[in-house]
């Protein structure tokens, strides 16, 4: 699928570009989303009811295992053609804003310096009493779960209060910097992506919509069909590890 003339010219004027960034980005380094069916040990449970504040209050263990499970298959992934094509996009045009609704690294991997992440990131967990940091060891990083199993979560070294993973849970509001920073962005925009997303998913779904009352050209880049589609000016039904790298080289090819 060939990228639309006007979406190359506009990406070569565009000042400020953003990008929106989805699970199924991920998804297509290996990573599960949440509406796939869970693995190994954890295939009896919903991932929709371990990713809430009540669940790891009442079993701290089985919530802290499933997150250290997840985390160790972010370890194991590489970033693919979208995470890089977006890193090599933020050095062609004056400015990107990069939003990302994932809670891997993998953009930061792909050379993606900055990152809204809206929904928090494995890596950074913290003390749900004083919300003080928590930085995993050199064995905490090495030596985790192929499978997963109940894990016991660590104490915080200020207070001893229980460390908990470092995503919003549903239920819990977005962190208000990356929120607000997000909502300028794509305000701004000249050119707006919304990549590997259901659109689904508020208020980070919201973001397309103001893109488009903005003014900005919007583009969806996903294999499967969304409520965006009929919105955005150019849809591309395609992986984005194939799609977005294809865009930059037509973009800023020199040959």
């Amino acid at each position: 699928m060939d990228p639309h003339p006007q979406l190359l010219e506009s990406l070569r004027r565009a000042k400020h570009v953003v990008v929106l960034t989805g699970a199924g980005v991920s998804a297509e380094s290996g990573l599960a989303t949440f509406r796939d069916k869970q693995s190994g040990l954890w295939e009896k449970f919903d991932a929709l009811e371990l990713a809430t504040p009540a669940a790891f209050a009442k079993d701290p263990p089985l919530v802290w295992g499933w997150y250290e499970w997840r985390r160790a298959a972010v370890l194991r992934a590489q970033p693919n053609g979208a995470h890089k094509a977006i890193a090599d996009m933020a050095n062609a045009v004056p400015r990107l804003t990069l939003v990302t609704q994932n809670v891997d690294d993998l953009h930061e991997r792909a050379g993606s310096p900055s990152v809204l992440h809206l929904h928090g990131q494995l890596a950074h967990p913290y003390c749900e009493h004083c919300r003080r940091g928590y930085e995993f060891r050199s064995a905490e990083m090495s030596n985790l779960p192929q499978e997963g199993y109940r894990m016991e979560p660590p104490r915080c070294e200020s207070c001893g209060g229980r460390v908990r993973p470092g995503v919003v849970w549903f239920g819990e509001p977005l962190p208000a910097a990356e929120w607000h920073a997000a909502l300028g962005a794509a305000e701004a925009a000249d050119v707006f992506f919304c990549v590997g997303t259901s659109s689904t998913v508020q208020p980070a779904a919201s973001l397309t919509d103001i893109a488009i009352e903005a003014g900005a050209l919007t583009v969806q880049i996903n294999p499967n069909a969304t409520e965006v589609d009929a919105k955005v000016a150019f849809a591309y039904r395609a992986p984005a590890g194939e799609m977005l790298p294809q865009i930059v080289r037509r973009a800023w090819s020199k040959g």
